[in-house]
């Protein structure tokens, strides 16, 4: 059996003061000074930190939001003078998609490196957009042994990415054909470039970095090449070599294991070019999820000389340009479901990039049917980003991300990573599932909101229009 997959994480803590969800409201003048005050009794000692915090306050519009939501001082005060309040600085993280829950939870999984958990329990929606019309099945968290991280199984979240061989042909117990190139992936991540959107930071020696220490891939554009710290170890680097860029030197191409270029109608030309020079170098054709994306992904997929595609869909997993744009689960669904019936899935390797912010996102598209996925902008909050409308050169920014130190970008976004992989080992053990090669496609661990109701109410109500 290889050795386990580990990430070695630290805690670091925020540079900013937190912003939290709940604060309380405390009127003073009505307090009767109650020996047995509730404040004293908060099991996670709130109220002494508020005041600690209050003397030493340096900025008059950053107050105190840290509680943690209990109710205990609020529901026990003899004389009902405490309330839960919303930061309403918190309200206005991120957007409808990037939601400031969604943002909390990335700044604590990057600060701590732990999964997430809720004693309260679940208080989201059941269904909605997006990935909340989906779950996973975890009829198998009663197992003992597979307890995710702490369980006994050995959980696998490796992948390989390339181009697999259809059938194997034997000659006097020899192997005669030859297996395409293959990388091994510890986990099903790769680290995206920036999206222009949000720039303001340039992430790329960051981002090296965390590959290298996670050992997984980021995608460098080509002609940063020369920006690229370690020139001797390559093996973490993805170069994106775009319609009017070059190549970077063969000496640095030699070096690495896999490109991308984006499609365009000239895509197999590009490909046969880059394998005259490189026949080991495994090639990812990137197709923006258009009206026409999945037709074309499909229709790629179908030739023998495409390796990889990477379909990426807008930042909020929507599709691109449309009116009434589908999301990216159901169009993964799609072309997943179209080549299984080709009979080409198996050997075409699937990345999928837009609207993945939660690790519980990774395991649910994974289950529609993409083989791995590529982040950007939840690295970018990891950097404590309040992921504003607006993000150029120039422009004030909140959380300062104009000057920070290498080492707390590094440390957070690697403590981001090592979380999702503990939280992918986590939904896989309760679902049964012991590697992540077999989860790609398994909707029978997947339950959708729109097939339950149709097979529900259908009958008695019709289709939902």
């Amino acid at each position: 059996m290889p050795e386990k997959y580990h990430i070695k994480t630290k805690p670091i803590p925020p540079r900013r003061p937190r912003i939290g969800k709940y604060g309380i409201v405390d009127w003073r003048e009505d307090c009767a000074r109650c020996h047995n005050c509730v404040k004293k009794a908060c099991i996670y000692d709130r109220h002494r930190m508020e005041t600690e915090y209050i003397r030493n306050l340096n900025d008059v519009d950053v107050l105190f939001f840290d509680c943690m939501g209990c109710l205990y001082c609020v529901q026990n005060c003899t004389k009902n003078l405490l309330s839960l309040s919303i930061n309403p600085t918190y309200k206005k993280l991120g957007n409808e998609y990037w939601t400031p829950d969604i943002i909390l939870t990335t700044w604590n999984q990057a600060e701590t490196a732990k999964i997430p958990v809720s004693g309260a329990g679940y208080k989201g929606k059941f269904s909605g957009h997006g990935f909340d019309s989906m779950w996973t099945d975890m009829s198998e968290i009663v197992r003992p042994t597979r307890d995710g991280i702490h369980g006994r199984e050995y959980i696998s979240t490796a992948v390989d990415v390339g181009r697999k061989a259809s059938f194997l042909s034997f000659s006097e117990r020899k192997l005669t054909n030859v297996n395409p190139p293959l990388i091994d992936m510890p986990m099903p991540i790769i680290l995206d470039m920036q999206a222009e959107e949000y720039s303001l930071p340039d992430l790329n020696p960051i981002l090296q970095e965390t590959a290298k220490r996670t050992g997984i891939i980021t995608i460098v554009d080509s002609s940063l090449y020369s920006t690229v710290q370690d020139q001797e170890d390559l093996s973490h680097i993805a170069f994106h070599i775009g319609s009017d860029s070059k190549m970077p030197p063969k000496e640095i191409m030699a070096k690495t294991n896999l490109v991308q270029i984006p499609d365009s109608s000239k895509v197999l030309d590009k490909i046969k070019e880059i394998k005259k020079s490189f026949p080991d170098i495994i090639v990812s054709v990137k197709i923006p999820l258009d009206s026409k994306g999945s037709k074309r992904a499909i229709e790629l997929a179908s030739n023998p000389e495409i390796e990889v595609l990477h379909v990426a869909a807008d930042l909020n997993g929507n599709e691109i340009g449309t009116k009434n744009p589908r999301f990216v689960k159901d169009i993964v669904r799609e072309i997943h479901t179209a080549l299984v019936d080709n009979g080409t899935r198996d050997e075409i390797t699937l990345i999928t990039s837009g609207g993945i912010a939660l690790a519980e996102h990774l395991a649910k598209i994974i289950i529609c049917g993409t083989d791995l996925v590529a982040i950007n902008l939840p690295l970018l909050i990891a950097l404590e980003c309040h992921l504003c409308k607006s993000c150029k050169p120039g422009q004030h920014c909140p959380a300062k991300l104009e000057s920070f130190d290498f080492e707390y970008g590094v440390g957070r976004m690697t403590n981001l990573v090592a979380a999702w992989h503990d939280q992918l080992i986590e939904v896989m053990g309760a679902m049964g599932m012991r590697e992540a090669r077999r989860l790609r496609g398994d909707v029978g661990r997947g339950m959708f909101f729109e097939q339950l109701e149709e097979e529900t109410f259908g009958k008695l109500f019709g289709t939902r229009k």
